[in-house]
């Protein structure tokens, strides 16, 4: 049983991770907030950081979310998600802590995908988001952790093949993640779906890479438990997924007529263009989110975790989100 602190533990996803880590884990807290949490022993406010002690695994999640509206100050990601998480990892390494899980994005990678994104790509990020991701990146990597008197003799070693405790540091790139308490543009393709609204986008065709909680959970759990190579990590579910699977995976889900509309093309682009200057729910960013190839591999995390194929399902992970809605 580890030790384990979570940051942004009142979340989407770390309320999820309490719930699939706590039967085999004692879960302590750090947030902006610090309520009573079912499964948590204690959350941590940031001022009270250095009172936290004896702490086996810390899983950074706090983070200021994409504002698909952008009407967030670009400053305010960079104050939030490069630095807060210059100051958690700074506590990882002064601390016995012995694994950093720290929740990056594919947008650190890159905000458009051709073919298939890998681990190997050269970073080029688009936006204060991602840009600040790729920072907060650049920050671990730029301090890797070094066992004791390793400074002083000036040693090379490759972390994998030193034969005694280490710190590991793992930097996940998940996809968009979905599960119960799930928002964003997964919830609104839901609420056109259960409204019986057509979905007009049909004449788009792509693929995207999906990572449901439960799988991003099984990750979390190998991580936790095995001694993979410290990395960089892209997480996603096996199977990609079209928006009109996803719209028809919805339909059939909740019983209602599957509405796909294809009108043109051209059409759409310029509805979209005018959205974005009256600020209209379909905007041109909103409509390259739901209608853009973004497929990414889990080859490098399945490879390293000795596994073949994630646990759940990707359809079956669109279902449970599904259900899971009001």
């Amino acid at each position: 049983m580890s030790k384990i602190l979570i940051t942004g533990i009142h979340g989407f996803v770390g309320s999820n991770l309490v719930h699939a880590l706590k039967v085999n884990h004692t879960i302590y807290g750090l947030d902006i907030v610090s309520p009573q949490k079912e499964g948590v022993v204690k959350t941590y406010t940031w001022d009270e950081l250095e009172l936290i002690r004896d702490i086996d695994v810390v899983i950074h999640l706090a983070g200021k979310a994409h504002d698909t509206k952008n009407q967030t100050n670009a400053q305010v990601y960079f104050d939030i998600n490069t630095g807060l998480t210059q100051k958690i990892y700074d506590w990882f390494l002064a601390s016995n802590a012995k694994k950093f899980i720290f929740f990056s994005s594919v947008k650190a990678a890159a905000d458009k995908v051709e073919g298939i994104l890998t681990e190997d790509i050269v970073p080029s990020p688009k936006g204060p988001y991602g840009e600040s991701k790729i920072k907060a990146e650049n920050y671990i990597l730029s301090k890797p952790p070094t066992p004791k008197g390793e400074e002083e003799k000036n040693i090379n070693y490759k972390l994998s093949t030193i034969n005694y405790p280490l710190k590991r540091v793992y930097v996940l790139h998940p996809c968009m993640i979905h599960g119960p308490g799930n928002k964003g543009n997964l919830n609104l393709l839901y609420q056109v779906v259960k409204k019986g609204i057509p979905y007009p986008l049909g004449a788009f065709e792509n693929k995207r890479s999906f990572t449901s909680i439960d799988n991003l959970s099984f990750v979390i759990e190998q991580l936790i438990e095995k001694n993979i190579p410290t990395g960089i990590y892209n997480v996603g579910d096996d199977e990609t997924l079209s928006t009109n699977e996803l719209i028809t995976l919805m339909a059939t889900t909740l019983g209602k007529p599957n509405r796909i509309w294809k009108w043109n093309k051209t059409f759409i682009l310029f509805a979209a263009k005018v959205g974005t200057l009256l600020h209209l729910p379909l905007n041109t960013e909103r409509l390259q989110k739901l209608t853009e190839n973004y497929v990414v591999s889990n080859a490098k995390l399945k490879k390293a975790l000795g596994i073949e194929k994630m646990p759940v399902r990707a359809e079956e992970g669109i279902k449970k989100t599904v259900n899971s809605y009001p």
